[in-house]
């Protein structure tokens, strides 16, 4: 690590830059729910290539301080935050971090980028700091701030099972997707209270959860008898094949072979949806430095 001092810029670290993916729950079987309220899952994390921007740069004097703006989510609230101050305190550490989020994975859609910021700012301070914790470490604590943030501070795909924070890593097949987003929030919590949801479903094996006919998911009746716009997503999807809301949010995938199939689809999105064409990664980017980063707006989506 660079020298660092409680003097001006020269002497600190270069920014690094960090992309945090986005999930889709390939599949999302509820078995039940905890005494705590909490649910009890399996499904199957699928890493995909559509990521925020995390910048950081180490502080000596200990402050941990968001430079970036987030739309209605104060800094003591963000997940990218309190994970940074989570970590510092586990481990004791000194040193202190700024912390710059470009949103482009959209809020409420189920795609996991609040848990993800969180993941990646865990392992991405890991090593900063020079903390030497293993991925078990990292997604124990991870879990302390939300389910899905542990599988991102594993930084793989993989089975997840308990409430999320029980992490299989796996390896997946290379796959394309499309996947389209309604103009909605879903809050999570409002799916998992829902009385309709259904919570008694059979736990699979793993070899059934990572088969395509394992890719049901219980939540998805009780998500779009509330929002009538992912409903809207789902059927237009669905029209020309296979497709699933992935986890509790307003987004929908479907996996696509041929590109040209998949490009032409996207080109009749309807202009009130946003879509990407994504393709399945492993593991999650390593960070590098970012000499030329300076702090800016911030692109949201």
């Amino acid at each position: 690590m660079a020298n660092l001092t409680a003097g001006g810029d020269r002497e600190r670290p270069p920014w690094q830059r960090w992309l945090s993916p986005a999930k889709l729950n390939l599949g999302l079987r509820i078995l039940g729910r905890r005494a705590d309220g909490y649910h009890l899952l399996q499904t199957v994390f699928q890493l995909i290539d559509l990521n925020d921007v995390i910048h950081l740069r180490v502080r000596a004097d200990g402050q941990i301080r968001r430079v970036s703006e987030l739309p209605r989510v104060a800094a003591a609230d963000d997940l990218a935050v309190r994970a940074a101050t989570t970590l510092q305190k586990h481990a004791g550490c000194p040193l202190g971090v700024d912390l710059h989020v470009s949103k482009h994975i959209p809020m409420g859609a189920g795609l996991g980028g609040g848990s993800s910021n969180a993941g990646t700012v865990l392992r991405a301070l890991n090593r900063l700091w020079q903390l030497h914790l293993s991925s078990a470490d990292l997604a124990q604590i991870g879990a302390t701030l939300g389910a899905d943030v542990a599988v991102f501070a594993h930084g793989c795909c993989a089975v997840g099972e308990g409430v999320g924070d029980v992490i299989t890593p796996i390896k997946l097949p290379d796959r394309r997707f499309l996947v389209v987003c309604a103009p909605v929030h879903v809050p999570t919590a409002s799916i998992f209270s829902d009385q309709r949801l259904t919570r008694d479903s059979l736990p699979s094996t793993i070899v059934g959860l990572l088969s395509d006919e394992g890719w049901g998911n219980d939540c998805e009746t009780v998500v779009t008898e509330r929002f009538p716009d992912v409903a809207a997503v789902l059927a237009w999807m669905r029209a020309e094949g296979p497709a699933q809301v992935t986890g509790t949010g307003a987004a929908v995938y479907a996996q696509i072979a041929e590109l040209a199939i998949a490009e032409a689809r996207l080109a009749r999105l309807p202009l009130a949806w946003h879509g990407w064409l994504v393709n399945s990664i492993d593991t999650a980017p390593e960070g590098a430095d970012d000499i030329s980063f300076t702090v800016g707006t911030s692109p949201s989506w």
